[in-house]
C-alpha cells in the first residue's frame, strides 16, 4: 500500500499471486490514466520482481527503467550473512569434540583451544551485523578485528560489502559504478567459497539499480522513505490480512476521500492557528 500523502491514480486488488498478464492489464490502465490527465511518464521504478521488464518493455518502451536500490541491497545483505552462516557451520564442525568430565593436564590446553574457537563462533553470531553495517564505528571497527583475527577471509567478505556501498556512492558516474562492479565480479570469481554465496553480484538487477547515478529523475531511494513506508504497509497489513476483496476497495476508496479533503483540512488548521496567535 503507498503512503497516505501519495497521490493514488490507479489500484487493482487480486486474490491470487499476480503474473505478468496482470501487471500489462495494469499497466495499460495506468497509462489510460495518464493520458487523460496529459501526463507523460520520465522514469520507472520497481523492485527486482521478473515480472515488469517485458511489460513495461512493451507498454512504455524507451522509458528508463530503474531497479530499487533498497531492495537491491537488501538481497545481497542477505547473501552476505548467508555466507557468514556457511562459514560458522564449517568452522563449528571443525572443532574437536570435548569428552564428557574434567579435562587431564594432557588435554587441558586442547580444552582451552576448543572453547576459544567455541568463543570465536559465538562472537560471530553475536555480532554479525557488523559484516553488513554500512558505517562502523571506531569500537566496532576494533571488534570486528578481534573477531576476524586469524579468518584473513571474514575479512575479505567485509571489504567486499564495503564495495558494493561504493556502487551506490551519488558522487560517481554510472560509468564508474559499472567499472567497479566488473572489477568486484572479478574478484568474487577467484574466491571460490563465496561465489555462490553472492551470486547477487552476477543479476541485470544490479546494472538497473545504478541507472540513478546519472538520471537526476530516478532519486536513490532513501531509507529513511523506505522505514516509513514500511511502518506503513506493517499497519496497513494487520487491517487488510482479515478483510475481503470488497472490504478492502471501500477502505481504499475513504483513504481517497481523505486525500481530496486534505487540502481543506489543512486550510482550515492553518486559520485556526493564525486565530489562535492573533496574527491573522
Amino acid at each position: 500500500m503507498d503512503n497516505r500523502s501519495f497521490t493514488r491514480l490507479a489500484y487493482r486488488v487480486l486474490e491470487h499471486d499476480p503474473t505478468q498478464d496482470d501487471i500489462r492489464r495494469f499497466l495499460g490502465d495506468f497509462r489510460a490514466h495518464l493520458e487523460a490527465r496529459r501526463l507523460q511518464v520520465q522514469g520507472i521504478t520497481t523492485d527486482g520482481s521478473s515480472l515488469y521488464p517485458v511489460p513495461l518493455a512493451e507498454l512504455f518502451p524507451g522509458i528508463p527503467h530503474q531497479v530499487c536500490e533498497f531492495h537491491v541491497r537488501k538481497a545481497l545483505t542477505r547473501a552476505v550473512l548467508h555466507a557468514l552462516a556457511k562459514i560458522r557451520t564449517e568452522l563449528k564442525a571443525q572443532l574437536p569434540k570435548r569428552p564428557r568430565g574434567r579435562p587431564s593436564k594432557a588435554q587441558a590446553r586442547t580444552a582451552r583451544r576448543v572453547r576459544r574457537w567455541e568463543q570465536r563462533v559465538g562472537d560471530l553470531f553475536e555480532h554479525r551485523y557488523l559484516f553488513v553495517r554500512k558505517e562502523l564505528t571506531a569500537a566496532q571497527a576494533k571488534r570486528l578485528q578481534r573477531i576476524t583475527r586469524g579468518l584473513p577471509h571474514l575479512r575479505t567478505l567485509r571489504a567486499l560489502m564495503d564495495e558494493v556501498y561504493r556502487l551506490f556512492d551519488r558522487r560517481c558516474r554510472a560509468a564508474t559504478a559499472l567499472a567497479r562492479l566488473a572489477k568486484l565480479r572479478a574478484r568474487v570469481r577467484r574466491f571460490r567459497w563465496v561465489g555462490r554465496a553472492l551470486d547477487q553480484l552476477k543479476t541485470p538487477n544490479l546494472e538497473k539499480a545504478l541507472t540513478f547515478l546519472d538520471d537526476k529523475l530516478l532519486p536513490a531511494t532513501s531509507n529513511a522513505v523506505e522505514r516509513g513506508n514500511r511502518r506503513f504497509r506493517k499497519a496497513q497489513r494487520s487491517i487488510y490480512s482479515v478483510r475481503t476483496a470488497a472490504h478492502i476497495r471501500q477502505r481504499i476508496a475513504l483513504d481517497m476521500q481523505r486525500e481530496q479533503q486534505a487540502p481543506d483540512r489543512g486550510r482550515t488548521t492553518k486559520l485556526l492557528h493564525q486565530t489562535r496567535t492573533g496574527s491573522g
